[in-house]
């Protein structure tokens, strides 16, 4: 039988892990509820620019040359995981880094490879290995604003028009509920024929462009795009704190299914403890009644 001081022990030690997981669930359920109010407001907006340009691109009819949508024969490849900075958030970190490796492996064998990686676990990973690591925007996740994320997507757009890159790929998780994300991988760019192409047939309205439409198209592209990369933030950090709060709910269930078995096991301890004291009593008052 068990010793009653050691599962005395345990029992605390398993109370105050479920007083930390508990504290770790209310903590990802508050941040959760901002992300989430983040990114719900942020995705219509992010349709609607996209629309727009859309029919902007649709009406140019080919007028624009548009940089970010070249097609050049894949060489050379950034990848952009997106993790967190910290853990105890199940396989929310896991599931990108092994997308991101098999896609490594899979896709882009015979390319050079470099990744730019988002989030403090993705950087650790991809140090240990042997490729090319740009460690300047991997801390984005301590501040996570437009203005802060942007120079992360500055860098990727302004590699690929300088032709440094021939493709840029993001890999990230998809927020869809609290319980469920999904892993992304994205091209970002060059951009794709959807995106410049409109799902429905040509407005036939005549727009009136000022100053010109080529114009238009240069500034509301890179606008764009910035707002897409923003958005493949904002749905990685709602599904951060979903994975965390769910891992910490299943953590604090886990604890009180190991407590009710420790509490038992004590009872049955002390119980055959008592026992044995009794027997050892009455063994010896019939020891001492036979004299």
């Amino acid at each position: 039988m068990a010793n009653l001081k050691e599962v005395k022990e345990r029992i605390n030690s398993v109370v105050s892990t479920q007083q930390i997981t508990k504290a770790m669930k209310m903590v990802a359920a508050a941040k959760l509820r901002r992300a989430q109010d983040k990114i719900t407001q942020m995705r219509p907006y992010s349709q609607k620019l996209t629309n727009i340009l859309n029919n902007v691109s649709a009406a140019s009819e080919g007028q624009a040359d548009i940089a970010y949508a070249e097609k050049r024969e894949v060489r050379s490849v950034l990848i952009i995981p997106v993790t967190s900075d910290k853990g105890l958030c199940g396989a929310f970190n896991a599931n990108v880094l092994k997308a991101t490796s098999l896609t490594i492996l899979q896709d882009y064998a015979t390319a050079q490879v470099t990744v730019l990686p988002l989030g403090k676990k993705a950087y650790e990973f991809f140090k240990k290995r042997e490729l090319n690591v740009i460690a300047d925007y991997y801390q984005v996740f301590s501040d996570v604003s437009f203005d802060n994320v942007k120079f992360a997507a500055e860098y990727a757009m302004g590699a690929f028009a300088e032709g440094k890159y021939d493709k840029v790929v993001l890999v990230y998780n998809h927020f869809k509920n609290v319980a469920t994300q999904e892993v992304i991988t994205e091209q970002f760019l060059p951009m794709s024929s959807e995106e410049l192409a409109s799902d429905v047939k040509k407005s036939e309205t005549d727009y009136i462009l000022e100053p010109s439409r080529s114009y238009i198209i240069e500034e509301l592209v890179p606008t764009s795009l910035k707002i897409q990369f923003y958005k493949a933030i904002l749905e990685s950090n709602a599904s951060e704190h979903g994975a965390r709060m769910t891992a910490m709910d299943k953590a604090t269930e886990n604890a009180g299914e190991l407590l009710k078995d420790l509490r038992l096991m004590y009872n049955r301890s002390r119980q055959a403890a008592i026992t044995n004291e009794i027997l050892e009593i009455v063994a010896g008052a019939n020891a001492l009644g036979g004299k």
